[in-house]
């Protein structure tokens, strides 16, 4: 919990338009930067369609556009400058759900339907020792949300009325975590779902596991994965799955971004078994996108020393530079974007899938 609260980084951010730079005319992958004018930390993000691109940071700010990136539109939530929303998922333009993450009653839930004009608490940590890490959604009505253990168990909250109502999940159908074992908040991207009903979760610190429901979290299993851990800030950050087979993850230790340690492993069984993909030669990554309309083969990863694609499925890597971000998404080839600390904001340009 201690290192989690040292990243609850605070900026001031105010309300204001937001337009993209111009690109750079090399054909080379490379970022188009993006002029958001805070210094907000950014981690959550959320690419709904080529469109609509959500991105949410520390003191209740969030930054979004509807035509693309075109053009932006930010602001902060009223009453929530002492939050960080590290999680979000874009529906589509009006239908938006934002996770704080933080000690106890900052740790909550909030919902739109009118596009961030108004918002509605859905859900309050009510327990002290709570810490909501991520969510995800298997479609607008149904999702589930996670925090670090509570009494040995990750504590999960499920919905199926969009969020209007959020039910815990039985605390006994969860193994039980490692003393020292928890998860990363880094990307929100720690949790993912595939199909209508398979979810897993990455954790680290004492263990980098990965568990796994197929009924939408009523019931629960746990695989070891060969990712480092053994520190508090080690382990798995982020996951990504193109299919119920066939899933990568991505990780290492935060406080040696700069150190390749083995921080990418993919299992081809739905997350039973994990091998590390030895030859990888990334640092800390803390997420992972698979770039939809590729076969699952195009994917990229971002973490605070630079960033990285594969064409591959992950078995090999491309530098693309070592731009720092916390957190990438993607809709299309054309709609790749990042997100990282003191306002950072990209999108992928000059890459293909051949």
């Amino acid at each position: 919990m201690f290192v989690k609260l040292m990243n609850l980084m605070m900026f001031v951010f105010t309300s204001m338009a937001v337009f993209a730079q111009p690109s750079s005319s090399s054909n080379k992958a490379h970022w188009q930067m993006i002029d958001s004018n805070t210094r907000a930390s950014f981690r959550g993000l959320s690419v709904a369609n080529e469109n609509v691109i959500w991105i949410t940071g520390t003191r209740g700010a969030f930054v979004h556009s509807i035509d693309g990136g075109k053009t932006w539109q930010a602001d902060s939530m009223a009453g929530a400058t002492h939050l960080d929303f590290r999680d979000v998922h874009a529906v589509d333009a009006n239908t938006i759900y934002l996770m704080a993450a933080g000690p106890g009653e900052r740790s909550r839930i909030y919902k739109t339907n009118d596009g961030g004009q108004n918002w509605k608490l859905q859900f309050t940590m009510q327990d002290s020792a709570g810490f909501l890490d991520g969510f995800e959604f298997w479609d607008e009505r149904r999702g589930l949300a996670f925090g670090d253990p509570i009494d040995q168990r990750l504590y999960l909250l499920t919905t199926n009325d969009g969020g209007n109502t959020w039910q815990r999940i039985p605390p006994e159908n969860i193994p039980p975590v490692l003393k020292g074992e928890y998860a990363f908040a880094a990307s929100g991207t720690s949790i993912v779902v595939q199909g209508k009903s398979q979810v897993w979760i990455g954790t680290g610190g004492a263990a980098a596991r990965v568990f796994h429901s197929k009924n939408s979290g009523e019931n629960w299993g746990v695989a070891n994965t060969p990712m480092p851990s053994g520190s508090e800030s080690a382990g798995i950050f982020s996951l990504a799955f193109r299919d119920e087979k066939n899933g990568i993850a991505v990780g290492g230790d935060y406080r040696k971004p700069n150190e390749v340690l083995g921080s990418v492993a993919i299992t081809k069984d739905g997350g039973q078994t994990w091998a590390l993909i030895k030859d990888a030669p990334l640092e800390y990554r803390s997420c992972v996108a698979f770039v939809p309309g590729t076969k699952g083969q195009m994917l990229i990863a971002v973490g605070t020393s630079g960033a990285d694609y594969s064409r591959d499925g992950g078995l090999t890597w491309t530098r693309i530079d070592d731009a720092g971000f916390n957190v990438v998404s993607a809709g299309a080839m054309t709609s790749i974007w990042a997100a990282g600390p003191e306002g950072k904001i990209g999108k992928l340009l000059g890459v293909t899938i051949k």
